[in-house]
Parts: C-alpha cells; sequence; structure tokens
C-alpha cells in the first residue's frame, strides 16, 4: 500500500486552507492536532473527532484523521475516562489528526459553503457574511420558490430543513452560512438577503425572524458541514495517492 509522509500533507493543507492567515475561535486550534508516525496510508473524514469516529476510522485501518470540528472545543477537562479512551485509540492505531474549522468553511473551492451552494445548484455566489474580520458565507441571486428550495435541502441533507417563514414565498436572495449562525439572523438580513441557511440556531430566532421578514433554513448543523472534509480529502486522495473514506457519524444536531 502507497504511503505519503505527514508532513508533506499538512504543510500541503496549511498553505491550501490558509491555516495561519484565518482567524479563527479559540478552541479551533486549526492544522495537525495530533501526529503519528510520520507517515499516512489511508485518510479518514469526519465532521467531529470524538472517540466514536476515531474508532470507526481505525476500523477503515486509517491513521489520518480529518476533521472539521477537532479536540479542544470544550473547555479545559482532565483526561480520565472516556478522554482517556480517546488518546489511547489514537495511539494505538497511530492515527493522526489534522482540523480545519473557519479554513474550511470559507475556502473557495473545497470548502463547506461552496459545497451546499455547488449541492443547491447556485451560481456566481458571492462574499457574505463578516466574522472574525472576513467573510465566512456566500450568498446568491436566484429566484426559487421556498418550497421548491425545501425540497432541494431536504434531498441533499438527507431530512427535512426546519424552516422559519418569515420572508417571501418566492427566494431572490439567498445567505449560505454552514454550521451554528442562526443567533446571527440580523446581521444576515442586514447584509440584504430575504432567505438564510445555517445549520441551527436558539428558539428565539424563530419570532426574530418573521420580525426581520426573513426565511430561515435550519438544516442541521452536522448536515451542512460533511462537504469540507469529503472535498478536503478526495483532494488529498488524489494528490498523494491514497484511500480515503468518510466516516458518518450524526450528532443530530
Amino acid at each position: 500500500m502507497p504511503k505519503a509522509p505527514l508532513k508533506d500533507i499538512v504543510k500541503h493543507c496549511d498553505r491550501t486552507l490558509r491555516i495561519n492567515a484565518i482567524a479563527d475561535y479559540d478552541g479551533a486550534l486549526n492544522g495537525l492536532q495530533v501526529e503519528n508516525n510520520g507517515k499516512v496510508s489511508r485518510i479518514a473524514a469526519a465532521v467531529d473527532a470524538s472517540l466514536a469516529t476515531v474508532r470507526m476510522a481505525a476500523e477503515q485501518k486509517a491513521d489520518l484523521l480529518l476533521v472539521h470540528h477537532g479536540l479542544f472545543w470544550n473547555p479545559q477537562q482532565p483526561w480520565v475516562g472516556k478522554k482517556r479512551d480517546l488518546i489511547g485509540a489514537l495511539v494505538e492505531n497511530n492515527m493522526a489528526v489534522y482540523s480545519a474549522h473557519l479554513p474550511l468553511d470559507l475556502h473557495p473551492r473545497l470548502g463547506n459553503n461552496i459545497g451546499l451552494c455547488r449541492a443547491l445548484k447556485f451560481t456566481k455566489p458571492k462574499p457574505f457574511f463578516e466574522e472574525h474580520n472576513q467573510h465566512i458565507g456566500l450568498k446568491v441571486n436566484t429566484r426559487l420558490g421556498r418550497d421548491i428550495l425545501t425540497k432541494r435541502l431536504k434531498r441533499i441533507l438527507g431530512a427535512p430543513p426546519v424552516l422559519v417563514q418569515g420572508g417571501p414565498s418566492v427566494c431572490k436572495k439567498v445567505g449560505i452560512v454552514t454550521g451554528g449562525a442562526g443567533s446571527s439572523i440580523t446581521k444576515a438580513a442586514d447584509e440584504g438577503v430575504d432567505t438564510f441557511i445555517t445549520g441551527e440556531g436558539p428558539h428565539w430566532t424563530g419570532a426574530l425572524a418573521e420580525e426581520l421578514g426573513i426565511n430561515v433554513f435550519y438544516g442541521g448543523h452536522y448536515a451542512t458541514e460533511t462537504f469540507g472534509v469529503k472535498s478536503l480529502a478526495a483532494h488529498l486522495s488524489k494528490k498523494f495517492r491514497l484511500p480515503w473514506n468518510f466516516v458518518d457519524h450524526p450528532t443530530g444536531l
């Protein structure tokens, strides 16, 4: 089985995703989070780094796990119990972990937002939704019935989205920010969209969306963020001639 140096893969990912140039939340710790013995023979991609996804990747004989949400999102806590099991599973299976959060959300070719945009058959997207002094989302001009958009999202994401019908029945300006941007629907409305697609948001956004006159689709945090890790894994597979697979472990959120 062919192998590639881990350092070459990390260097390529860092450069392609502009890891050091893109600001992110403190817990993201983008880049290589865990190293292995220095060689990679198989790549696994997952939305989240967890004991479950590490074990599933190990079953596939992967020695590099690409994730969107890395190991350090939770508040500091001792590595005991299941946390110890997680470390043990990584070490026992010689598994490296590489994480990319906002750099993978906003990437113009491999990112979550462009992936969902393409799946929805939207064209000519423009930058949208500033976060950490950079645009992380996309917006498009279209003319699409709200019911048709609902059906498309259901087909793409595998489940019906939660829809707050606060805006027009025909969507003309659609903004996309995958993940958990629901609490920022005011920002989305201020940027002129009449329809906002994201993963999840708090309960109070239902009434707010009606007051703002904006449709909000909640497609699921997990479901809207599978695109990036899949695209990155496929890209690396082609460049380094390594097999890859997606480790599907939905959170239900």
